[in-house]
């Protein structure tokens, strides 16, 4: 009796696969602010300007904003499994090559290459899960996924601060690189690309993803990109996470910077109070994909749902930036910043629900869309914070990330998750 009540019961399989996920998106988020808090080293060490410093950190995003799409079809074209796998084995050989670095020319085209690699990152996770998780679970598994990106991203100043310290600046690309070859090789050995295909899921965990999602064949496909460009929804989304990407990205690559040169904290103090932002913004992710999936259940109204969240989240950023910004106590100004990085994380489990709510199987190139428009925010920040800084200071950057703050709340008003992307079946080759 007991044996058949368990075989009854739904196994695990899809919070295993959702489980290794987190660890890439962490991974993701650890070998992308690595830099950041090395840069004060690095500036000295290479004797690079506050702008060359900016270009460099651009390169990265670049190299992650054109490779978007790229990166979405490969994971749509091949599969989840061999497609992360092998993003993750590049990304993770260039993060290891920045150490090796004897220029800034040679650091930019390392740091482009490692973009390259991790542009795939987000798109193919999102199709990877699109497959495996129930509609009622999206949000929340997007919201856990970006909080450990935070948490990731959080974790890694204090531990360069202490690798540097110890080893000098080039020590953590190493450390980081190995990381990622191990996480590549796990996915590859446990992930499948349905749930049909997988050994260890049985038969009750079968049906309950396939009652919700329906039967899903694994087959090469064309994607249908005009049916996608042609969502009026995937346009306003990408807008709105340009506003998100332009915003974030202050924190992951210059709030190190920002503590330790305008607001006086000492090297290792800039390594635990550059984290506690992240920190809350992890918090802010668990939270915002959770409530969203949360009011969907309980309203039937998956569109206010996620609009709801994110107009609330961008709302709460724009205003706590100013106190933020202009209050002449540096702790306070940390603390101000935690709530205002919590309200910009609020929004992102939002922001990648969406592409499962509206592409289905194609989510990964709706997501790729998305996240191209994102990270052009993320390219045009460092550089233009650089030059902002140069010329008005400090407080300029911060008061344009709250108006894009307030334009993401007001363009979070155009998004209806409930209106999936339609394409004529035609168009769909194997």
């Amino acid at each position: 009796m007991t044996e058949i009540a368990a075989a009854a019961r739904p196994t695990h399989t899809r919070h295993v696969v959702l489980a290794l996920i987190v660890g890439a998106y962490m991974i993701t988020y650890m070998d992308r602010v690595n830099i950041a808090s090395a840069v004060p080293v690095i500036q000295k060490d290479m004797g690079f300007s506050m702008i060359t410093i900016g270009w460099i950190f651009a390169s990265f995003r670049w190299g992650y904003a054109f490779f978007q799409i790229p990166g979405g079809w490969l994971g749509d074209r091949i599969g989840g499994r061999r497609a992360l796998a092998l993003v993750v084995v590049w990304w993770s050989i260039f993060t290891s090559l920045t150490a090796f670095a004897w220029n800034a020319a040679s650091m930019g085209i390392f740091r482009f290459f490692f973009g390259v690699g991790e542009a795939g990152a987000f798109p193919i996770a999102t199709r990877s899960l699109s497959r495996w998780m129930l509609p009622t679970e999206r949000g929340f598994a997007q919201g856990i996924t970006h909080a450990a990106s935070r948490l990731g991203a959080a974790l890694t100043p204090a531990l360069v601060v202490m690798m540097m310290i110890r080893f000098g600046w080039r020590m953590p690309f190493f450390v980081f690189g190995l990381i990622g070859l191990g996480w590549a090789a796990v996915w590859y050995w446990y992930y499948r690309d349905s749930p049909g295909q997988h050994l260890r899921i049985n038969a009750a965990e079968r049906r309950l993803i396939e009652d919700a999602i329906g039967i899903r064949t694994v087959s090469v496909q064309s994607v249908p990109w005009r049916g996608i460009l042609r969502s009026p929804s995937l346009w306003t989304l990408s807008l709105m996470y340009f506003c998100y990407g332009y915003s974030i990205d202050i924190y992951l690559d210059w709030f190190p910077k920002y503590l330790n040169e305008h607001r006086g904290f000492n090297l290792t103090q800039m390594g635990m109070y550059a984290s506690l932002p992240l920190l809350a913004g992890a918090a802010g992710d668990l939270l915002g994909g959770t409530v969203s999936d949360r009011c969907a259940r309980r309203f039937g109204n998956l569109k206010v749902a996620r609009r709801a969240v994110a107009l609330a989240g961008f709302l709460v950023a724009a205003v706590f930036i100013l106190p933020a910004t202009f209050t002449h106590h540096s702790t306070a100004s940390v603390l101000y910043s935690c709530v205002a990085v919590f309200g910009l994380e609020v929004t992102v489990g939002v922001s990648w629900a969406i592409p499962l709510d509206i592409g289905g199987d194609y989510a990964g190139s709706v997501a790729s869309v998305m996240n191209t428009f994102g990270n052009l925010g993320s390219a045009v920040s460092p550089v233009l914070l650089a030059y902002l800084v140069g010329m008005y200071g400090w407080n300029m950057p911060f008061l344009v990330c709250s108006a894009l703050c307030i334009g993401g709340a007001a363009l979070s008003l155009g998004i209806n998750a409930d209106k999936k992307i339609a394409w004529d079946p035609q168009s769909v080759r194997p």
